[in-house]
């Protein structure tokens, strides 16, 4: 299904690619890299996102083949709009030594098993304790925002080995995860290109 671009997405993405070349990007990684700084209007992310293609094309592939997408807040799941989510952040409580946020991952990983795409962009616990599980996901979009622990969370889900879109310092939030997720949702598949 074809999306409609609005000319204000049209000239904006013009006036941002007129500030980064972004032209020699692999197709998956421009996409998402272009999506966040369109997003934030902040070229930095270009040099701060870190993610890899083969990844990316795997959780494309995924995504596309209907995956379930999981958001850590309802913030990140109203900025994805093509795709119904999961958030059990309203049904989770926290416990000893357990934030909400971290006791939602676990809800969710009941609900939706291996295979998934975790879209963390608000706290730093949830993609720790998703860290912590045995999740097996398609990608993990984690992009927490804050000066307490938001770095350290993405430090360890690079280190995880675990398929990843993170970026290096302290920022991030909502609106850049899912705009992350978006552009893999909106980039075409072989089936839309052919």
């Amino acid at each position: 299904m074809n999306r409609v671009v609005h000319p204000i997405e049209q000239e904006s993405f013009r006036r941002l690619r007129a500030r980064l070349d972004t032209s020699r990007l692999p197709p998956l990684t421009r996409a998402v890299v272009e999506r966040v700084v369109h997003s934030s209007a902040d070229l930095d992310y270009a040099q701060d996102l870190v993610m890899d293609e083969a990844e990316l094309d795997r959780a494309h592939t995924a995504l596309h083949a209907g995956a379930p997408v999981v958001v850590d807040v309802e913030m990140v799941a109203a900025g994805i709009t093509r795709r119904p989510t999961v958030c059990r952040l309203k049904d989770a409580r926290p416990g000893p030594g357990l934030t909400r946020s971290a006791q939602a991952v676990r809800l969710a990983h009941e609900e939706v098993g291996p295979g998934a795409l975790w879209v963390i962009g608000c706290a730093p616990t949830a993609l720790e304790e998703l860290l912590t599980l045995d999740a097996s996901p398609a990608l993990v979009i984690g992009l927490p925002v804050g000066f307490v622990g938001a770095a350290e969370s993405k430090a360890a889900l690079r280190e995880s080995g675990l398929p990843a879109v993170s970026n290096v310092s302290e920022k991030g939030g909502s609106a850049v995860a899912a705009a992350a997720l978006n552009a893999l949702l909106y980039h075409p598949t072989s089936k839309e290109t052919a």
